[in-house]
């Protein structure tokens, strides 16, 4: 039986469906200014549900996006504060791991709104610098095209970290990402640069499906962590999640239904995204425990 690497699931849906009140602009990073408590309590349900690694919830934490909605002066000190919340809610954890997180600069799903490449790193390095000394890992997350990618990995080289590239997929053809570039290509390209694991985020569990076909035989460890949402296409820079819905068949059970299929074909790292939340996650556990595989914070030769 295989040492599979469980993540923690959706940060930024789980905090809007705990505060009970419409999406901003901002998403998780509105809940982290405002109430950081709700943050320390989805990170600890995670935990307890034997999520292994812990994303800082720093995913919307970014200059442009905070400049664009009159907030640029947080950056620092929210990108720090989502550190200590992670950190602290990890006391006592054993076996339990912090990634910092690269994401979209400007927005989710949206390849024709990606900065130029050296613009990109230039603000991934600045995340890196403040990230790089209390995490245990980078994920590069939700990345739509190669070059946004590639332009996070060589960000999180200077670290010396493990970097992990999570690429979005198109949800009708998870052999592509969702600017219409090979994903096979993409990984090709991130794992000769670097890439220590190639994962798939923020796509419909089916897309992840197909695009675990793609990573076979890949010379890094690689996985899937899906979201729930029913489309993505209502989502814009200038939205509010709020346009979006769930899935109600993506229930625990259904959820680990995908998780089973992604391990059947060579998935050693496994979680979830937006909508799949600590029942989710817990599910999972249950089933990996159920197969005989041993959950574990990082693959082997990382450690």
């Amino acid at each position: 039986m295989a040492e599979i690497v469980l993540l923690d699931g959706g940060m930024g849906q789980e905090l809007i469906r705990r505060r009970g009140a419409p999406a901003s602009a901002l998403w998780s990073a509105a809940v982290l200014a405002d109430q950081p408590e709700l943050v320390g309590s989805v990170h600890r349900d995670f935990i307890d549900a034997n999520a292994k690694v812990i994303v800082a919830n720093s995913y919307a934490i970014t200059r442009p996006r905070l400049a664009r909605n009159a907030a640029a002066e947080r950056f620092e000190e929210l990108q720090i504060r989502a550190l200590d919340i992670a950190e602290q809610a990890c006391r006592g954890a054993e076996g339990v791991v912090i990634a910092g997180g690269l994401s979209p600069l400007t927005g989710s799903y949206q390849p024709g709104s990606t900065l130029p490449f050296e613009e990109c790193v230039k603000q991934y390095s600045e995340i890196v610098a403040l990230q790089r000394d209390r995490v245990d890992l980078f994920i590069a997350e939700t990345m739509c095209t190669a070059d946004e990618a590639l332009s996070a990995l060589e960000a999180i080289k200077t670290s010396g970290k493990p970097a992990w590239i999570a690429f979005t997929v198109d949800d009708k053809d998870g052999s592509k990402l969702r600017s219409g570039e090979p994903l096979r290509e993409a990984a090709d390209a991130a794992v000769s640069e670097g890439a220590a694991a190639i994962l798939i985020n923020c796509s419909s569990p089916e897309a992840v499906d197909t695009a675990m076909y793609q990573l076979t035989d890949l010379p890094v460890p690689y996985g899937g962590y899906a979201n729930g949402f029913k489309t993505v296409e209502p989502l814009t820079n200038e939205s509010t999640v709020d346009v979006l819905e769930a899935r109600e068949d993506v229930t625990p059970s259904a959820y680990a239904d995908h998780v089973d299929r992604w391990i059947a074909v060579g998935a050693t790292i496994v979680g979830g995204c937006c909508e799949i939340g600590p029942d989710h996650i817990q599910e999972i556990a249950d089933r990996l425990s159920a197969n005989g595989h041993s959950i574990v914070a990082m693959p082997a030769a990382q450690r």
